[in-house]
């Protein structure tokens, strides 16, 4: 029999599964394994789906499983996707009526599913859609839109938005991700548009794949040219290459060569540009101010000044493509809720295992488990800013994956140089004052996360924590407030980067000038992974060391992350094959097979 949830079509025999493992071949019809069971039920705002121009601001209650129909390479929900077992424990149940009930109960607009694709649980969501509608909630997702001729059918009476996610323009790139064609996204892009449905198009933005965004945006231009482009600059994340990374400068060239295609162009994963915000197509004025807010992610800035009723500009009245009332104050969720630094999370976990050199995927899923089961994600987004209490994670993390030596072993080491670094700062007697930015200029990592926490532990002064600012990882602050901290010196996040030249000339255009930029001392870190996220910020914190006490130089930092590479992964630190990922050290870092897990 064939499966018919979606384009693919996998042939099915009795009591077998399809290639995503989701659908289960019994009594002669497909039945979605684990159905009604979710991983994340909470408020999010719809920013963080992404969607941009649907209810701005608004609250929905984000629904979220696990699986894919898809395998797309360097994934960033790859912890939900592919390495999360379909029946691990933290899954719980819900009824189609209780879910409606908590969107109810929590004010929310509706109900989107998110982060892993609803064509794995096509059932479920189907069930919730339908459930929604009886008590008149808007219904949307985020998905690659790789729907069969009857899912779509069944969804479309039930669906207002949906974000559809690109893997390229040509059949090549879906070869890539485990489908034929790209034909079945066409198609389906269309049929939702001429049905009133209100779509956003993403597609990720790599070195090799200019061409593919022009010709995608053409292609959306000859349905409307009103309809909304997210480009994701590229993340590289699991076994992807660094070296398709394209610079944040080069992003916002490509985004304003698009906009003479298409009225509303966006650039995401680019903290500290403008390429996230909403501008009238006719006149220019400014609409929506949005900042970074994760990857994938964007946040209304709050309070902004229009709250839009209607489709006209409030400047020249010309027409502008956004549907349903804005909110004047976006929703702010807590922890690691809305969209994607829920992966980030588990994924941070994951990176102080694979530290202790762990690399059966049963021992990761017990801790994930562990702290989902028990409610701890708050307690962990806590723990992992402050670096006592993130050795203490690492050793709770060790004591449930059965590595307690390990553990000891890591934590040890960073211990050992943790106190190396405070007799240099010790000694020191000054405390240069410290700004840390993640992307351009103006993204100001907020004072309490773990890269300030660094510059302090390290002899620093953190002048970001003179500012009190909101977002996650921070906000956009203005040039002017810059000045007024005056750095003597900068760093840039290691994971969301910029090469120093692109820093320094972004600093030139924007009336930057501070006490760092007349003294060159704006420094990026010499591999990924090094000031948050991974146990590897031991190698960020005696870097910062040395370049805030250069006459000290204490450390030998390529001779010490190449004992940690050793000492940690049994791998050769060779910075050309890490990228951003918390947790994979190495792009060519593998999983031991396991036969009573789902395949990876």
């Amino acid at each position: 029999m064939q499966c018919d949830i979606c384009a693919i079509g996998c042939e099915v025999f009795e009591g077998d599964q399809g290639i995503c493992g989701k659908y289960k071949m019994q009594s002669g019809s497909m039945l979605e394994v684990h159905a009604d069971h979710y991983l994340i039920v909470c408020p999010i705002s719809i920013e963080t789906m992404p969607m941009l121009h649907f209810y701005p601001g608004g609250k929905f209650l984000q629904i979220s499983t696990t699986g894919c129909n898809l395998d797309c390479p360097g994934c960033v929900s790859t912890v939900l996707v592919k390495e999360l077992s379909h029946d691990n424990t933290a899954l719980f149940y819900r009824s189609p009526e209780q879910v409606v009930e908590e969107a109810i109960a929590n004010n929310c607009l509706g109900i989107a599913f998110l982060m892993n694709d609803p064509l794995a649980s096509f059932h479920t969501f189907l069930r919730v859609a339908k459930c929604a509608r009886e008590h008149n909630l808007l219904v949307g997702c985020s998905s690659n839109g790789y729907f069969s001729e009857t899912s779509l059918e069944q969804i479309l009476p039930f669906l207002d938005f949906i974000n559809i996610g690109f893997k390229g323009f040509d059949d090549a790139s879906y070869r890539r991700c485990g489908a034929p064609s790209i034909q079945p996204v066409l198609e389906n892009l269309r049929k939702l548009y001429e049905h009133g449905v209100h779509v956003e198009i993403s597609c990720m933005y790599d070195k090799n794949n200019k061409q593919a965004l022009l010709n995608l945006a053409q292609s959306l231009a000859d349905i409307s040219s009103d309809l909304p482009l997210l480009i994701m600059r590229y993340i590289p994340l699991e076994q992807a290459s660094p070296d398709l990374e394209v610079s944040i400068r080069k992003s916002e060239e490509v985004q304003r060569e698009l906009q003479s295609i298409l009225k509303y162009v966006y650039l995401f994963n680019s903290p500290g540009c403008d390429g996230l915000n909403s501008c009238c197509p006719t006149c220019g004025a400014m609409l929506y101010q949005r900042d970074f807010y994760g990857p994938m992610g964007a946040k209304l800035r709050t309070p902004h000044d229009k709250q839009l009723e209607c489709n006209d500009c409030p400047i020249c009245g010309g027409m502008i493509n956004f549907r349903g009332t804005s909110r004047r104050e976006a929703y702010l969720e807590t922890a690691f809720q809305g969209g994607y630094p829920f992966t980030r999370a588990l994924e941070m976990l994951e990176a102080m295992l694979l530290a202790m050199g762990v690399h059966d995927r049963r021992q990761v899923i017990a801790v994930w488990e562990d702290v989902l089961n028990n409610n701890r994600m708050e307690v962990l987004h806590h723990d992992i800013q402050r670096l006592p209490s993130y050795l203490d994670t690492l050793l709770h993390c060790g004591e449930i994956a059965g590595c307690q030596e390990q553990a000891q072993d890591l934590a040890g080491y960073i211990r050992s140089r943790m106190e190396a670094v405070t007799e240099v700062k010790d000694q020191a007697g000054t405390r240069p004052r410290v700004y840390y930015a993640m992307g351009k200029p103006l993204f100001c990592i907020k004072g309490e996360r773990m890269e300030n926490q660094l510059v302090e532990a390290a002899g620093g002064y953190s002048v970001n924590r003179e500012l009190k600012i909101g977002g996650r990882p921070g906000e956009r602050i203005s040039a002017d407030q810059l000045n007024a901290l005056n750095p003597e010196v900068i760093f840039i996040s290691a994971f969301i980067s910029s090469s120093v030249d692109d820093f320094i000339a972004a600093c030139q255009e924007e009336g930057i000038d501070v006490d760092a930029l007349k003294t060159g001392r704006v420094y990026s870190h010499p591999a990924a992974g090094w000031d948050f996220g991974s146990p590897r910020w031991i190698l960020g914190l005696m870097y910062i060391s040395n370049m805030l006490f250069p006459n000290s130089n204490r450390f030998d930092i390529m001779a010490e992350a190449k004992e940690f590479y050793h000492r940690f992964y049994d791998l050769e630190f060779d910075p050309s094959s890490i990228n951003r990922s918390f947790g994979k050290p190495h792009i060519q870092w593998q999983w031991q097979k396991s036969d009573d897990l789902f395949p990876l």
